[in-house]
């Protein structure tokens, strides 16, 4: 299976799964303070066993595609959905697994990496969903003030239509790699699972995802770099 084949896969399932929420009404806001006529919840893909397991095929056919064998040392998940992402990639590739938070816990050990160490250690950090990067910066942050080097961040789904992001992350010495993203979406929608009003909502949001949320209520810039 190819990378855009796998794509194509992803986003048929998350249609399946019922993760594709569209509201033109009431606009949704995202983690990163965007508003939006879409919701794309990639969590439902972690509850139901056939959901989980087919998704897990697809991201280590990913990774066996996209990483030659022995490039990492260990997997971290980021809080809180990428952790089960990160466990079961983990088990299946036999390397050591870490979760990260945001920021410091502020309690105990007050520490942002949890599981382990991870000083040497080369770490591929897995989340479920990217907005706009703002978050993957501060995990990567996170995990390479605890002494691991991290260059390559995977996510289930991309919002890919946010200016400057990729531009931010590469900054920062980071590649993203996404299983899907909204030109995946739309492409795996031509037999109509969407209706035309709310295909037609989308399409207008991701030419221009930042004027669309200044509109409806939601942030009007990107982050700071």
């Amino acid at each position: 299976m190819t990378l855009t084949e796998i794509g194509q896969v992803v986003s048929q399932l998350l249609f399946r799964a019922g993760a594709i929420h569209v509201s033109r009404k009431q606009p949704y806001v995202l983690a990163a303070g965007w508003a939006s006529p879409v919701y794309v919840d990639c969590r439902v893909l972690l509850g139901e066993p056939e959901l989980r397991h087919t998704v897990m095929d697809l991201v280590a056919d990913y990774v066996a595609l996209s990483f030659p064998a022995g490039s990492f040392d260990a997997i971290a998940g980021a809080e809180t959905a990428g952790i089960p992402f990160a466990a079961w990639l983990a088990e299946r590739c036999n390397l050591k697994l870490r979760y990260v938070r945001k920021g410091p816990l502020g309690i105990g050990r007050n520490a942002q990496v949890e599981g382990g160490p991870v000083d040497g250690l080369r770490v591929l950090l897995i989340d479920d969903l990217t907005t706009d990067g703002g978050s993957k910066l501060a995990f990567a942050r996170g995990l390479r003030m605890a002494g691991a080097t991290v260059e390559h961040i995977l996510t289930i789904f991309y919002h890919d239509v946010f200016p400057g992001a990729d531009d931010r992350l590469t900054e920062a010495g980071l590649k993203l790699h996404a299983l899907a993203t909204w030109a995946d979406v739309l492409q795996a929608d031509l037999d109509g699972r969407l209706s035309i009003e709310d295909r037609a909502e989308i399409e207008r949001f991701v030419t221009d995802p930042v004027s669309w949320s200044m509109w409806h209520g939601g942030r009007m810039t990107l982050p700071p770099r």
